[in-house]
């Protein structure tokens, strides 16, 4: 999987593209660190547009970030298909606004 991250106005965010598994854990981490330690940064908004594939990691990875965020804004977007089924039998709509 890749991560891209672009900052506008105060708002991170990021592209994610190809499978969200456990391999993507490093790549997933340091783009998400990247936009967190940025301190106008009050929302993150995750673009699963590219992903068509995410595991059980993936879930992990996505509340890690949620932790990690001090009560900032996520907003998952784009998400379709298995992705989205797998975002709802997760119930991530009680953590995360899913649009």
């Amino acid at each position: 999987m890749h991560a891209a991250l672009k900052l506008e106005q105060n708002i991170a965010q990021i592209q994610l593209n190809g499978h969200f598994t456990f391999e993507a854990h490093r790549d997933f981490k340091q783009v998400t660190q990247e936009a967190l330690d940025n301190p106008s940064v009050t929302a993150l908004t995750l673009d699963f547009a590219g992903v068509d594939y995410m595991d059980s990691a993936a879930l992990g990875m996505l509340l890690l970030l949620n932790e990690r965020a001090g009560g900032r804004r996520i907003t998952l977007v784009n998400c379709k298909g298995t992705v989205k089924a797998v975002l709802d039998i997760a119930n991530f709509g009680k953590i995360f606004d899913i649009k």
